[in-house]
């Protein structure tokens, strides 16, 4: 798939103000810090179209961003940010749970984890609630760049090991670097499959 136009459309910041679109969604969700904007803009081939920040919590609002006229980007807010108080904690929860439950027009979720670190507990429990949902996800495993390809092999393999431990079978994955710019044919053709349009 190649991408032509990519913009961004409006932002929703409570439950009442995510638009119902007619067109498909691909959305985008990960512990704060992760590296969404990163990916957004690395799918998009765009440097600027998601704002990057150091800051972990700086999206508070579910972002939309317009691909090729024809399908959505969507920009979760991060869960598991410490500092982000509690009351916040509860309202972002809210309204991811209620745009993913929602959404009519939801292709896949992608979930993105630091390949740097092992599967946080909080990870494993969105993934978990996630399958439950029913939800159609996929597992980005992001900054490959930044650990040699044997501790990647060995990041993969722990994740597996902890994830079959409560799947049957994984979802699909996918490794990404956006300096270096891996995996994007492959989650752009990913997405061409579910849109069933040419790669």
């Amino acid at each position: 798939m190649s991408v032509q136009q990519a913009e961004f459309i409006r932002s929703a910041s409570g439950s009442a103000s995510i638009p119902a679109t007619d067109k498909p969604e691909f959305a985008v969700i990960g512990r704060s810090n992760v590296g969404k904007s990163s990916f957004i803009n690395l799918l998009s081939g765009r440097k600027h179209l998601a704002k990057t920040s150091s800051k972990p919590g700086k999206t508070q609002t579910i972002n939309y961003f317009l691909i090729n006229r024809s399908w959505y980007l969507v920009d979760l807010p991060g869960y598991g940010y410490a500092r982000v108080s509690k009351e916040k904690k509860r309202g972002f929860s809210k309204l991811i749970e209620t745009y993913l439950i929602q959404s009519k027009t939801l292709h896949c979720l992608f979930i993105l984890l630091d390949s740097r670190h092992e599967l946080q507990a909080i990870d494993l429990d969105f993934i978990t609630w996630a399958g439950r949902s029913n939800l159609p996800i996929a597992l980005v495993f992001t900054k490959t760049d930044k650990i040699t390809h044997i501790q990647l092999k060995q990041t993969l393999k722990r994740a597996e090991g902890d994830l079959l431990k409560h799947w049957e079978s994984l979802p699909p994955v996918f490794v990404t670097s956006a300096p270096r710019g891996s995996g994007r044919t492959e989650i752009l053709e990913f997405i061409a499959t579910a849109l069933n349009a040419p790669a």
